[in-house]
């Protein structure tokens, strides 16, 4: 009898086509693997079941706020250090369409992902979370972050802010 050799599974997801959606307040484009689970004035929510994770976005007013909304988005990203190898951040800036913010990568068996936020800087700010419903193995859910990763680059490289 001969061994098997040692394989790793490979997983293959669709290449991204994309979407569009919009709130009162902005637009983004989207991955249409992706169902809009639920959608309210300052949030939604896009359901990928395939890889069994949702991507929870929510929208707040700037309104002399500024410096308190960032400091809770980035306190948000980092409550997940203590369960992660490690957090990321990739800085945004869209300076056209003046869109700034931040991406967290976050490596290891934290509850999220990824964050990010961005904002105009004078009357939009949007957040966004990644979570798997599984219990956190980042090895096992590694192929998936990184696919759902891209997709929320692509959701902030595209986000438009509605005048």
């Amino acid at each position: 009898m001969v061994p098997k050799p040692k394989a790793m599974l490979r997983l293959e997801f669709p290449e991204a086509k994309m979407g569009k959606i919009e709130t009162d307040r902005f637009q983004f484009q989207y991955n249409e693997i992706a169902r809009l689970k639920s959608q309210t004035s300052n949030s939604l929510e896009l359901d990928y079941p395939s890889m069994k994770g949702s991507i929870f976005i929510n929208y707040k007013t700037v309104e002399r706020n500024l410096e308190k909304l960032l400091s809770d988005a980035q306190k948000f990203s980092y409550e997940h250090s203590v369960k992660a190898d490690g957090i990321m951040e990739q800085p945004f800036i869209n300076d056209e369409n003046k869109v700034y913010g931040m991406f967290y990568e976050v490596t290891g068996d934290a509850a999220s992902q990824a964050q990010f936020y961005v904002t105009d800087s004078t009357e939009h700010f949007v957040t966004g979370s990644l979570y798997f419903y599984a219990k956190p193995n980042y090895d096992s859910i590694y192929p998936a972050a990184e696919y759902l990763q891209n997709d929320i680059r692509k959701m902030m490289e595209t986000l438009r802010w509605k005048k």
